[in-house]
Order: structure tokens, then sequence, then C-alpha cells
């Protein structure tokens, strides 16, 4: 049984939900948005918080219940709170800078590493090797901060790269040196 899925998700004050067509809109603070439920569901509001109820009682209903609650519930936090990564850019040389649109980085290759920023996204780079995403789609700023992550990945002889803050890298050794007789 999902117990995830049973608990009901707390309306702030602020955020409006409205279901229209097998859609959920929630509109907030900080911006709306909105996304298709399944078929298999059904989403109630009473007394100022959200209920997803399952149609029938199928392993398949109860997995989509608990999943679509914590879609819903990520909207809900989007809309009134919004979502943040920080990245680091540790290495010689290596930086970032944010300009309309873009973001331009300097990570040692032979050419500028050029990144488009999507529509709802807001990246800041108060230092250069320091970078804020900031969004109200959970998913759209943990998939921008991984595929700038994935660009240089922390590599573990000297530790170079783009990392989430307070992310750990354990570092080897590398290789010994030979002692000559």
């Amino acid at each position: 049984m999902s117990r995830i899925g049973k608990k009901a998700v707390a309306l702030p004050k602020e955020v409006t939900v409205e279901i229209k067509d097998r859609r959920v809109f929630v509109q907030g603070p900080k911006g709306k948005l909105d996304r298709p439920f399944s078929d298999r569901l059904s989403i109630e509001i009473k007394d100022g918080q959200l209920f997803v109820k399952k149609t029938m009682d199928t392993k398949l209903d109860r997995m989509a219940m608990g999943l679509y609650r914590a879609l819903v519930l990520n909207m809900v936090k989007g809309v009134s709170e919004g979502y943040v990564k920080e990245l680091e850019i540790i290495g010689v040389g290596f930086k970032a800078q944010v300009a309309g649109n873009k973001l331009t980085m300097a990570l040692g290759f032979s050419h500028p590493v050029i990144i488009n920023i999507p529509d709802g996204i807001k990246i800041e780079a108060p230092k250069p090797t320091q970078l804020i995403i900031r969004g109200i789609d959970k998913e759209k700023v943990g998939q921008l901060a991984a595929e700038i992550r994935a660009i240089y990945p922390p590599e573990p002889y000297k530790g170079k790269g783009i990392r989430y803050v307070g992310e750990h890298v354990k570092k080897k050794v590398g290789k010994a040196q030979a002692t000559s007789k």
C-alpha cells in the first residue's frame, strides 16, 4: 500500500489549485505550473488540503497514487517557495559567467562551453566559481544542474571539476613514484 499517496498535500493560502480536463493547474506567488495526471486517479480538494485517490486497487494504481501525490507536492512547493541548486567550479582558470540567457564557462577545454538557459530558470554567478540555479519546476532545476555538472564532473585525483555545494569527492592517491636504486 502506498503510505505516501494516502497523505494529504497541505495547500498554503497563497496557492490555488484547479483541476480541468485531467490536468492539475497550480498557481502561486512565484508562478504557475500544470501537469497532466493519470485517468487511474482522481484529485479532490477539501478544507485547504489536496487528496489523490485511486479508482481501482491494483499495484499500478497504488504506485501511481504515490507518484502523483509527490509530483503535486513538488508543484505546490515550487510555486510557493521555489527550488535552488548550487554548484561550485574547482580548478585553476575555471570560471563561469551569465550574460542574458546564456551561461558561458571556461573549463580548460580549447573552447568555451556555452549553455542556453531554459525558460523558467534563472542562473546567478555571484563569484566566477559559483553557480546558483533557481526555478519553480523541481525537474527542470535538477536536470539543468545535472547537465552542467556532467560537462566536467569532479575527478578523483586533483578534485577539479563542477560539483554540487557540499558534495564530497573521495580523492585517490595516484601513481606511487618508483624508487631508483
